[in-house]
This record gives structure tokens, C-alpha cells and sequence, in this order.
């Protein structure tokens, strides 16, 4: 027997990143759109079962919430001390913390090596965007918390398998 499970205010959170894709405001301009309108909705947790938000030991998680052509919502649970490797993106993205902190580390390709150049804590009811290129970064959640987020992917993370394009292996200096 199949169990629907209901995530409140996802079916309005899909309308409406819907309505902003429809427009085609370009890449940046649909992550930053997109997490305008994700900040307010950033004060509950009940996109995710008790079970889904308790992560996993040895990894971040990444659940799938809704897939299309257009985009996808993901919600991503981070344990303290969890995070990514050295990444950049398929396509535009926007996100938004519901729990934890978020570290973030942005670098530039130079090439034969990257370079750090900025560094963000993402706290709980903060949202922003980001597109390619320059979306290289990395993300620990630094809290003492299980950390909850909101990713919202301009592709089809469910047939694409990830979000991430290319994982760097390179030299930071």
C-alpha cells in the first residue's frame, strides 16, 4: 500500500517558483527572484518527515521534493561538521536555511588552482541565489544543530541525478 505523504506548502512553493521560471528573467535574475520568494517561507520544517530530517552519520542527504524540466526543490539535512566537496552547478540555483548554519566558501578557477574569494555564514531564514558561471563553493553546516535547507535547482535533479556539474580537485591558494 502506497502512503502520500503530504508536505505542507509545497504544492504553493512549486506554483509559484513556477510562475517565476515562466518569466524567463535569465539565470541570476531567476535565483535571486527565486530566493526573495523562498525567505519567508524559511519557518517551518514540516517539508520533511521527523525520519528525513535527522540526516544520516555519514553524509549530508539530499531529499527530491519536486522535480520538472524547469526545476527542482530539494531539501538537503546537514549533521554538524557535514558539508560538500569543492563544487559548482548545473544550472541557476537558489537557497534558503531553515536550520543549523551553513558555511559557505566561494573560490574562483584560475585554472591550475582556485582561489577563495569570499566566505559566508548562511543562517537560519536567510535565502539567496546564485548562477553559473562563478557558483564554484563549498558548504559545512558549522552549527551545533541538524541543519535543514531548501535548494531550488533550474534542472531536473531527479533525471540528472545531482545538482553538481564538476567536482574540483584542484590546489586552493
Amino acid at each position: 500500500m502506497n502512503t502520500i505523504l503530504i508536505r505542507p506548502g509545497l504544492d504553493s512553493l512549486v506554483s509559484d517558483v513556477g510562475d517565476i521560471t515562466a518569466r524567463r528573467l535569465g539565470p541570476r535574475r531567476t535565483a535571486f527572484a527565486v530566493g526573495d520568494l523562498l525567505r519567508p517561507r524559511l519557518v517551518t520544517l514540516d517539508l520533511l518527515t521527523p525520519q528525513e530530517r535527522e540526516g544520516a552519520p555519514d553524509k549530508y542527504v539530499s531529499h527530491v521534493l519536486h522535480a520538472s524540466d524547469d526545476f527542482s526543490i530539494v531539501a538537503v539535512v546537514w549533521r554538524p561538521g557535514q558539508g560538500t566537496v569543492i563544487h559548482d552547478h548545473v544550472s541557476w540555483c537558489a537557497f534558503g536555511v531553515i536550520s543549523g548554519i551553513e558555511h559557505e566558501t566561494l573560490y574562483r578557477d584560475m585554472g591550475d588552482h582556485l582561489v577563495e574569494i569570499g566566505q559566508a555564514a548562511n543562517m537560519p531564514g536567510e535565502a539567496s541565489g546564485f548562477a553559473p558561471p562563478g557558483d564554484i563553493h563549498k558548504v559545512i553546516n558549522v552549527s551545533d544543530e541538524v541543519g535543514v535547507s531548501v535548494h531550488v535547482y533550474g534542472a531536473d535533479v531527479s533525471r540528472l541525478g545531482s545538482s553538481v556539474r564538476r567536482v574540483y580537485d584542484l590546489p586552493v591558494r
